[in-house]
């Protein structure tokens, strides 16, 4: 059995010592793309499948036929106790994994994007956050015009305007679903009220990944990618506590308090207006209705990044989310279907929608 070598280690090993010495004229290397290697959370288990040195290799188009036979004669079977050819799952055959193309190619079919096209808010809300997390992690090899580089730095977080927008769109689904969690209890619905506790958690996570500007990744590793935040040592052990609870008490006290946590670091990033955070008993807007649920102010968060969004067609179009608020957003959906694509006309369909329009005026 080969000792394990975290894939990153593995690729850029092999690009140094073997595939950098083959290929003689301008180019990119880079480990970019699906995997566990790429994010850093490899481990022996990965190995299983579809695993050896592999990277993507972009060269001009007119070199692409010289550097793919440069690599078939040049590459060797083996490298550190790995074959370099293994199974392709996407091929259905057993070849080299240095992916030879274009950085206009690569965009195209992993982005859908061309490397000039106008990145605007509807582009960005219908990206779903494991490709742009699959652009930006990983590891840059070499660059030898810093266009790779360059693109991975324009993607590396969202615009201004469009994070404040799905900032918006995270407190006002927090803000949904906070109240659920007394009226479940109320109405002797044990289940639905750890349902909705367990959402929370989940809202309340993504809306740190969102605070401090990191795309979060599939469910498999939403958990890992979560520890590695600012914010974690202090807010992990108390959504343990919600996740942890068997006592309805409990878990409303420990609800609200990373609920207050969150809320200060909103105001701590010093991006929007001030907002003191408040529990409070819920009031449902209708009737001077009050219900004795004591939750969040959230709806004020929501609007402080409203008002603080500069593009007043966004600002003012209703805040549902980016495509991973809006959508399950797995595999099937954002890698096997034209949804993404279909999402974006919606959103521009909304956002070409005269702010006049919203209101009724």
């Amino acid at each position: 059995m080969n000792t394990f070598i975290p894939g990153i280690e593995l690729s850029r090993a092999f690009y140094t010592d073997v595939v950098g010495k083959l290929v003689h004229f301008p180019h990119a290397a880079a480990l970019l793309g699906e995997g566990s290697e790429v994010m850093g959370y490899d481990q022996p288990r990965s190995t299983d499948h579809s695993w050896g040195p592999r990277l993507q290799l972009f060269v001009g188009a007119a070199r692409l036929r010289e550097a793919a036979q440069a690599l078939e004669s040049g590459l060797p079977d083996e490298f550190k106790g790995y074959p370099v050819r293994f199974y392709s799952w996407q091929t259905g055959t057993v070849r080299h994994h240095v992916e030879v193309t274009t950085l206009d190619d690569w965009l195209l079919s992993q982005l859908r994007i061309e490397r000039h096209t106008e990145l605007t808010p509807e582009k960005w809300l219908a990206m779903p956050q494991q490709h742009l997390l699959q652009f930006t992690a990983g590891e840059v090899f070499r660059d030898d015009l810093g266009e790779l580089t360059e693109m991975r730095r324009r993607f590396s977080q969202y615009p201004d305007d469009v994070w404040l927008w799905m900032m918006a769109a995270q407190w006002h689904l927090i803000g949904n679903a906070e109240p659920l969690l007394g009226r479940t209890v109320e109405a002797g619905d044990v289940r639905g009220s750890a349902l909705i506790a367990y959402r929370l958690v989940r809202l309340m996570m993504e809306m740190c990944f969102l605070q401090e500007r990191r795309y979060w990744p599939y469910s498999k590793w939403f958990g890992t990618a979560f520890s590695k935040l600012q914010i974690a040592p202090a807010l992990g052990p108390v959504l343990d506590e919600v996740l942890a609870a068997t006592e309805p008490s409990d878990r409303h006290r420990a609800v609200s308090g990373a609920l207050v946590m969150i809320a200060e670091r909103h105001n701590a990033l010093g991006v929007a207006p001030q907002v003191p955070p408040i529990v409070a008993p819920f009031q449902v807007g209708i009737n001077d209705a009050v219900r004795p649920y004591r939750v969040l102010n959230a709806g004020s968060y929501a609007e402080a990044c409203r008002q603080a969004i500069a593009d007043e067609t966004l600002r003012q179009t209703v805040a549902v989310g980016g495509i991973d608020q809006l959508t399950h957003a797995d595999d099937a959906l954002i890698n096997f279907t034209s949804w993404p694509c279909h999402l974006e006309a919606g959103y521009k369909a909304e956002l070409e929608i005269k702010p006049s329009g919203r209101d009724g005026s």
